[in-house]
This record gives structure tokens, sequence and C-alpha cells, in this order.
């Protein structure tokens, strides 16, 4: 079922009707079958319609719980990173490319910092790098 906000174009009148959906609102109109109720005129149409949005406490909760559990998972995996790559800051792009051209294979993983032309550069001399969410420490 969808409910219609309707406007009659003689009377501007509104008025609400329900409807099986929107096939069904279109079928009836196309046949004339759609009046208004104030003034008995054929000229109804569809007024403008805000969205309904539910914004109960229960939906911000379930929404407040859903960013602390990414929230956690982001911090998951930043502590996962931490433990298992080495922190090259800055020269990120310095040392992915060392890394690769060198096939310093045996060398750890990294991770650090590098803007999105440094890392479209390195994908595209097939480097391979991961762009992944990070929460600074002070964030809380």
């Amino acid at each position: 079922m969808i409910k219609y906000d309707l406007i009659c174009e003689t009377c501007k009148k509104v008025f609400s009707s329900w409807f099986a959906s929107f096939k069904e609102y279109e079928k009836i109109k196309k046949k004339k079958l759609l009046n208004c109720h104030h003034c008995g005129s054929f000229h109804v149409n569809k007024s403008l319609m805000a969205p309904n949005l539910n914004m109960s406490k229960k939906s911000n909760a379930n929404k407040e719980k859903q960013y602390k559990y990414i929230k956690k998972k982001i911090k998951d995996y930043q502590n996962f990173i931490k433990n298992n790559f080495s922190y090259v800051g800055n020269n990120f792009t310095y040392e992915a490319r060392q890394i690769h051209y060198e096939n310093k294979n045996n060398r750890k993983g990294i991770y650090g910092n590098a803007t999105n032309k440094e890392i479209n550069e390195l994908k595209n001399e097939g480097i391979e790098v991961q762009t992944i969410p990070w929460i600074n420490d002070k964030e809380n």
C-alpha cells in the first residue's frame, strides 16, 4: 500500500488517499476514476510530498550501535596492522617502490602516509597498495 497526497487543480484542496501501488494509482487516474471529494473534479494530481523518514530514538540508537561496531572493527584492523607491519610515515611511496623494484620479499609489510596522487602513481606502476580508513588515537 502507498499513500499519496493529492491536490485538486480545480478547487486547490489537498487530501490523502491510499493505493495498492504506483501502478494502481496510474491505472485509476488513466481511467478517470480519481476525483476530488470536495468539488467532484477529475483534475486531480499527486501533490509534492516529503519522504517519510523514520527518525525515532530506536532508529538513532541502532545507527549509534552500527557506528560503534564499525569504529571497533577499524580499530581492530589498525591494531593488527600496527603489530604486523612497519610504519614508514611519509616515506611510504619511496619504501613501496624499494620493496617492489628491489624484490625485497623477506621484508615485513609497510604502512604509512601517501596522497591520492601518489597512490594512483604506485598502482599505475603495478605496485599493490590498499587504502584503509584510519582513526587517530586522539579521537573518541
